[in-house]
């Protein structure tokens, strides 16, 4: 029998640390997430920071946008595009990413997280 995650929130960082627009890297727990501020009215996402391309920690520094109105980020190194609500690749290839939940609290942001 598989014991079930229990799950957590974790703050992160104050608001400031994130641009609007853009993302940033974050070691949370023992995962690497990147969490983006997107200038879609200050909507918040996470998604793991690794690209499944090729393995890369770079999700943190793509580009954000949308895509017929599905929030993105596109890999820095490779362009490949992941919604940042399902983190299934938007660009047609097999690929996808983790997503996490994420809040802002007394202008703290929030990750949530398996223990």
């Amino acid at each position: 029998m598989s014991a079930i995650a229990m799950k957590t929130w974790v703050r992160v960082a104050g608001v400031d640390a994130f641009p609007l627009g853009g993302g940033t890297c974050a070691k949370v727990g023992d995962q690497q997430i990147a969490i983006f501020n997107t200038s879609q009215k200050s909507a918040w996402f996470a998604c793991e920071n690794r690209c499944p391309h090729r393995g890369d920690m770079v999700l943190g520094r793509g580009l954000t946008g949308d895509l017929n109105g599905e929030p993105k980020v596109a890999c820095p190194h490779h362009k490949k595009a992941f919604s940042l609500k399902t983190g299934q690749c938007l660009t047609g290839e097999d690929y996808c990413v983790q997503t996490f939940p994420v809040k802002v609290e007394d202008d703290a942001v929030f990750v949530q997280i398996a223990v």
